[in-house]
């Protein structure tokens, strides 16, 4: 019996520590996973604050790019500033038409040219005619002038070419002198808005009798700004201007290029 008791006591005593550091255990179990709970949301919460505030920063960015570009034009003055802006807005229009212009007046010439000759080969004259009036763009406008003199002879034909080349190629350089002038004028009128901010901040040192950089530095930073805004409009309508320069020059060899193959289908037409 005492051998029993003793043996029930230890096993009491055994279950109770076992309990205890179950317990334990899971309290420590617990406190762990707390703590890692609360580290990812630590750490997961920065990141969602600075992803909501990215469309904001950007936003901020770019009304303060909008208003210091609109402070910066106010302080350059309303007279030249104005004047280099519509160079620009000027420019821009004339420059946006006849980059529309030049591409449609762009064509195929090697499949023009094919579908003339075999309309040459099967209906005549009156059927390639009717090629090029179908077909858009300044080298169907010269096949049709020359095949319209064909009947006459290959001299007037040619001639016909010839003119209508040039009355064409006038119209590809219609205003293209116009985008070259607001090139020209926008950094003239910046130079002249230097020269006058020199000018006021002179007199103002002259009329206080004394050197003070507050006295100058408004009428240099007109001088600089008007020059700036100058050389900027310059420099966007040099871009436009010689793309469609090179668009024009593209136009015109096709078009030479054209007239000779056109020359050469009415000689063997003949023949």
């Amino acid at each position: 019996m005492k051998r029993l008791s003793i043996l029930t006591v230890l096993s009491i005593f055994m279950i109770t520590s076992l309990n205890a550091k179950t317990s334990i255990l899971q309290d420590e179990v617990q406190e762990v996973t707390e703590t890692v709970v609360d580290s990812s949301i630590a750490e997961v919460t920065p990141v969602m604050e600075t992803a909501e505030e990215t469309p904001v920063v950007e936003e901020v960015e770019s009304a303060n790019f909008h208003q210091e570009l609109k402070k910066r034009f106010i302080e350059g003055g309303p007279g030249f500033m104005g004047i280099v802006l519509l160079c620009l807005i000027l420019g821009l229009a004339i420059a946006i038409e006849r980059i529309i212009y030049l591409n449609l007046a762009t064509s195929n010439s090697d499949k023009l040219t094919s579908d003339v000759e075999n309309a040459l080969k099967s209906g005549g004259l009156d059927a390639a005619k009717e090629v090029c009036r179908n077909t858009p763009g300044p080298v169907a406008s010269i096949f049709y002038q020359g095949l319209d003199r064909a009947n006459e002879d290959l001299e007037s034909a040619e001639k016909a070419v010839v003119a209508y080349g040039g009355v064409q190629m006038g119209q590809l350089e219609k205003n293209v002198s116009w985008i070259s002038l607001f090139i020209a004028l926008a950094p003239m009128l910046g130079f002249m808005g230097t020269v006058i901010g020199m000018i006021q901040a002179f007199d103002k040192i002259e009329a206080a009798g004394d050197m003070q950089p507050s006295l100058v530095a408004g009428g240099i930073k007109v001088a600089l700004l008007t020059t700036v805004f100058g050389l900027i409009v310059a420099i966007i309508l040099q871009i436009f201007y010689n793309y469609i320069i090179s668009k024009i020059d593209s136009i015109v060899n096709d078009m030479e290029n054209a007239s000779i193959s056109l020359m050469d289908l009415l000689v063997n037409n003949k023949k």
